[in-house]
């Protein structure tokens, strides 16, 4: 007698764990950092709706050119780029709140309009951004996750730098620091497997481009401290050239 589907045994469940490019590492909020996450979040913060893509030119209440930067930690390099360059829109991600609420801080402080906040994953908002919708991305000292087991963690891989080349502009700029020569190695390897990329050789037409622009960070001083060679390098999307005069 052939058994009933109830006598058979259950399928197991699937679950694909996402593999995350960071930890959430235990961090205090000050008092003040917490007034800003409730207070100021609503005010510069972005809420993604995962059905469309972001409508930067409402975000911002303008059209201008826009950087998307992943990963601000403290947030002063983005306020330092943004209260240099007013014509220009800056997008920041980042998931530690202590970070995202000194940047807050900042922001309120220097009375800036340039700057929008997200909390979340970069890689999914990444996803939530339209076709060439920024002009740069800024990538500064992302989580190097030295250790062999853990560089399927890093954040450059083909699979999110396919995705970059999906929201720049032909031309635009991905800008890349980082303070460990194996990472740099490891993105210029990712990155040259990409025909949408093309090394920027000659930074003579980067020196005075302010979507080029890149100010000093706590981790690169921390680098520096610890001996650590800074490396800047700079990918262009394969298309007409762009930039800000």
């Amino acid at each position: 007698m052939a058994p009933h589907m109830s006598d058979s045994p259950d399928t197991p469940a699937v679950h694909l764990r996402k593999i995350r490019s960071f930890v959430k590492r235990p961090g205090r909020l000050t008092a003040a950092q917490r007034r800003a996450m409730s207070d100021l979040l609503p005010r510069y913060g972005v809420m993604a709706d995962a059905a469309a893509p972001l409508d930067l030119d409402a975000l911002f209440g303008r059209s201008a050119p826009r950087v998307l930067d992943i990963g601000f930690g403290d947030g002063e390099a983005v306020v330092t780029c943004a209260a240099n360059y007013g014509d220009i829109d800056y997008l920041g991600v980042e998931v530690h709140e202590p970070g995202i609420g000194h940047l807050l801080l900042l922001l309120e402080k220097a009375n800036l309009a340039n700057v929008r906040v997200i909390a979340r994953d970069a890689a999914d908002v990444v996803r939530e951004l339209g076709d060439g919708s920024v002009d740069a991305v800024n990538l500064f000292f992302p989580d190097p996750w030295p250790k062999k087991r853990h560089h399927k963690r890093r954040l450059v891989q083909p699979a999110f730098v396919a995705e970059l080349a999906r929201v720049l502009k032909p031309g635009g700029l991905l800008h890349v620091a980082t303070d460990w020569s194996d990472y740099a190695e490891h993105s210029h390897a990712v990155l040259s497997a990409d025909a949408r990329f093309a090394a920027v050789k000659d930074d003579d037409d980067l020196c005075h481009n302010p979507l080029a622009f890149r100010p000093p960070t706590k981790f690169e001083r921390r680098g520096r401290r610890l001996g650590h060679d800074v490396v800047d390098f700079f990918y262009r999307k394969t298309g007409a050239a762009f930039g800000v005069g």
